[in-house]
Parts: structure tokens; sequence; C-alpha cells
């Protein structure tokens, strides 16, 4: 249920009056609205509200869907906001775009007032999970991005998830190449600042809201992609892997070095009797076999199990 005693806000975006008009009252009752009909109107009026959701529109005159949620993602202050496109267009390349920009969701016109309220809902029950455990314990304390129990209730919950939407889940286990390495040359004190760099790199490279990066242990993270398939993966990974590799890391004497990571990526759509345990494991296998076949690389798991 949606939360009553602080309604949260959802900003809707569209040329047409009529639609605008029709998704306030549906969401109305639940939510605080705010409306703009067009793509300067509306990073505006995100930058103003901050709103906790954004309905957007892709067809529109002069800045379409697509450049509004570009220029969104480029903002330091909005980048972070949810966007679902609310459009005419239901073509696969069309979503595919979409999704790959950073939307959260995609609802196709002509829309059911049912399906609506519950995409949306869900998209601001997610929010609220992630506002409240950061004000809980579930933060790693050095890195200051969620830690291995935030992330095992965040499994929960996206397991189940796509199990009822039969949705691929993605996850990736990222291990930083030679750590003890860096500790034993640079000192431990160094080894906390690598790890903090680490993170902040991983949490800038998830575009999508949905994303979730955490500390899994050590030198480990760990990367859950909701509504992920292998290729979209891939291409997440190999990113966060060149950045990492990119990166240059400031030393406490003025000089810097640099580092790699290696991957471990698996998917599944849950189905009955799978466990999400296996699901950990068999990522951990594929990362076993990146570091086994030499470092700063991503390994799938079904890669693996499709060797004789």
């Amino acid at each position: 249920m949606v939360n009553q005693t602080k309604k949260n806000r959802l900003l809707i975006v569209d040329d047409e009056t009529s639609n605008i008009m029709v998704l306030t009252h549906i969401l109305s009752q639940d939510y605080t609205i705010y409306a703009a009909k067009n793509g300067q109107d509306a990073i505006e009026a995100a930058l103003e509200h901050m709103p906790d959701l954004i309905l957007l529109d892709i067809l529109m005159p002069e800045m379409d869907g697509y450049d509004v949620i570009a220029a969104l993602k480029n903002s330091e202050k909005a980048r972070t906001i949810p966007v679902i496109f609310v459009t005419g267009l239901d073509g696969a390349q069309d979503e595919e775009k979409a999704l790959a920009l950073g939307a959260v969701d995609y609802i196709s016109k002509p829309f059911s007032a049912a399906n609506v309220k519950l995409r949306v809902q869900n998209q601001i029950k997610m929010l609220n999970y992630v506002n409240e455990m950061a004000e809980s314990s579930l933060l790693d304390q050095l890195t200051c991005i969620p830690n291995r129990r935030s992330f095992d209730e965040r499994l929960h919950l996206e397991w189940g998830r796509a199990a009822r939407t039969t949705t691929p889940l993605s996850i990736l286990l990222l291990d930083l190449d030679n750590f003890k390495n860096y500790n034993d040359t640079y000192g431990h004190m160094q080894g906390d600042v690598l790890l903090q760099s680490i993170a902040k790199i991983f949490a800038q490279e998830l575009k999508r809201s949905m994303d979730f990066v955490a500390r899994w242990g050590g030198e480990e993270f760990v990367v859950l992609l909701a509504n992920t398939d292998w290729d979209m993966a891939w291409v997440i990974a190999e990113r966060m892997r060149k950045a990492v590799e990119d990166a240059v890391i400031p030393l406490a004497d003025g000089q810097t070095t640099k580092t790699t990571i290696s991957i471990g990526l698996n998917v599944q759509i849950p189905t009955s009797g799978d466990l999400p345990h296996d699901f950990v494991h068999n990522a951990d296998k594929a990362l076993y076999a990146a570091k086994n076949a030499g470092r700063n690389r991503i390994c799938r798991y079904d890669s693996l199990i499709k060797r004789p």
C-alpha cells in the first residue's frame, strides 16, 4: 500500500492535456502530481520539485522524451529520479532504446488504469525501500554503499519480482585484482582509499535507478540488474570493467596508481525450485574462471556450462 501519511511526488510530462488529465485522475488520490507539457518545462519542474518518479511521453515537439531523459541523467541533481515512459510507440526497438537510456519501465498507450497504478506503485515501493535502507544499518561504513545484509534483502525482493514477472535477473560479482599485493605495496589505508574510489566508480556507471551495487565483503562487490538479459548485462559489466581500468587512483604522496577488476556474470529467470543461493554461487564460479583466465576480464556462467 502507498504510504498515506506523506504522499510521494510524481511528475507527468505529455504535450497532450487530455493525457495529463487522465493520468492525474488515475494517480492523484495516492500521489502529489506535478505536470509539464514540453521537454524544457519537464527538466525545470524536475529540478524544482525533485519528484520521486517521472511519467514521460516520448513524442513531443522540439525536445522529445529521449532528449529529456538524457538531460536528466546528465544532471547531478536529477540523475537518480526514476523515469517510466508512457507512450504511443509500442515497437520493441522503442522500448529497448528507452531502457538503454535509463528508463525503469515502459507503458504503451492505450493503457489501463490498473496497469498504470501497479507499475507506478512498484517503482514507488522500491524507491521507498531504498530510502529506508539509506537511513538504516544497511550501508557499508567504509564505502557508503549498501552492505552484504542489504544485498541479501534486495536479492530476496528482486528474485521474487523476477519470478512473478518471468523477467531475467542479472548478477555481477566483481573482485579487485591483486588487492593483497596492493595493500602490501601501499598500505591498508591506501587500500581503503582504493575501495572507496572503486565503489564510487561502480555507483556512477550504473545508469538506472533500479540497478543495485553493494560491497560483498573485503575487495569484492556485487551488482544486481533487474529485467536485464545476458547481452545488456555484458554491456554494463564491460562498461564497469573499462571504467576501473581507465581510472587514476590518487596516492597519499601525490603519485597515482591504477588497478583492474575481474567480473563473474550470471543471468536467470527464476522458476519454481530455483534457489537464489545457486544463482549467486554460479556467478562466483564465473568470477573464479575470470581470475584464472588472467584477470581484468568478464566471464559468463553460461559459457562454463556449455563446455563439453
